[in-house]
């Protein structure tokens, strides 16, 4: 057997391309949405990515609000620079890059909650917990939706997460157990006994630990779903620093669908992004 490819660049275009039609729909109610982002440093992935949010957010009519200050920046500093994107009319949503080198979690809870298209603020997190509609975590949103746009069943499947941190697995594991996709979940750790024993028995694998080639052929049984969301950087043969995802290449010959890293779950998490940020936009509208 070799996977089909759940291919989140094609997604992320079908996306694009369903969000510009809804922004063009704002528009004619006078009404233009805005993402803003703060960048701390000149950090590359940091700068890249917010390069990235930017360049996708022009290509479906959404107005930018960039904020890039110094690595030199105080708390206080970004916090000014937080409350500016908070008052600004125009920016219907934002988020602060991580890392800032800061108290993230001051940072985070400082960012007005209708505002936060990163779907983390305390309250938004605790929305979801109490099954309030929120503003949802990017890449947890994506990796239900790219499961949803190649209809992978998710109602009734078991679906095993690798990882519990607060940005994928933690809020991942209560979306997958809405009404709306009723999948029953178990999230493994390292305090996990077996974990080749519990991935074996998933229809769904989400790979979210940040260790290279964690989950390999033997423990994903013939025809399951497995999303690779792990990043980590490895030094190849050549001696050059590459990015690795937490799915071994060999779950490829078992699995019946995997995402690759790249090309996968990252382009997704763009995608949800800008849903999150015309969402906002929307929501105001109608308020």
């Amino acid at each position: 057997m070799t996977a089909q490819t759940l291919d989140g660049k094609a997604i992320l275009n079908t996306i694009k391309a369903e969000l510009t039609e809804r922004v063009a729909a704002l528009a004619e109610r006078g009404v233009v949405p805005g993402i803003g982002t703060v960048l701390v440093g000149n950090d590359p992935a940091s700068t890249w990515y917010v390069n990235a949010k930017h360049k996708d957010a022009a290509q479906i009519g959404v107005t930018s609000y960039r904020r890039d200050l110094p690595a030199t920046a105080t708390l206080e500093e970004v916090l000014a620079t937080v409350d500016e994107l908070n008052q600004e009319p125009g920016c219907t949503g934002f988020l602060v890059q991580q890392p800032t080198g800061l108290d993230e979690n001051a940072i985070l809870s400082h960012v007005d909650p209708a505002k936060d298209v990163d779907g983390l603020h305390p309250t938004n997190l605790g929305w979801l917990v109490l099954g309030k509609e929120a503003p949802l975590p990017c890449t947890p949103k994506g990796c239900i939706e790219l499961l949803r746009r190649y209809d992978v069943p998710l109602a009734g499947a078991r679906v095993a997460i690798v990882g519990r941190g607060i940005t994928v697995g933690r809020p991942l594991g209560l979306m997958l157990t809405r009404r709306s996709e009723n999948a029953t979940v178990v999230t493994c750790h390292t305090g996990t006994k077996d974990l080749a024993a519990e991935l074996r028995r998933a229809d769904v694998i989400i790979a979210a630990a940040g260790v290279p080639g964690i989950v390999t052929a033997d423990m994903v049984q013939p025809g399951a779903a497995v999303l690779d969301v792990g990043v980590s950087r490895i030094t190849a043969e050549d001696g050059h620093s590459v990015v690795a995802g937490d799915v071994d290449k060999s779950v490829w010959e078992v699995a019946g669908w995997v995402s690759p890293n790249p090309g996968g779950v990252g382009p997704m998490t763009r995608a949800m992004l800008l849903s999150n940020v015309v969402e906002a936009a929307e929501r105001a509208a109608g308020s």
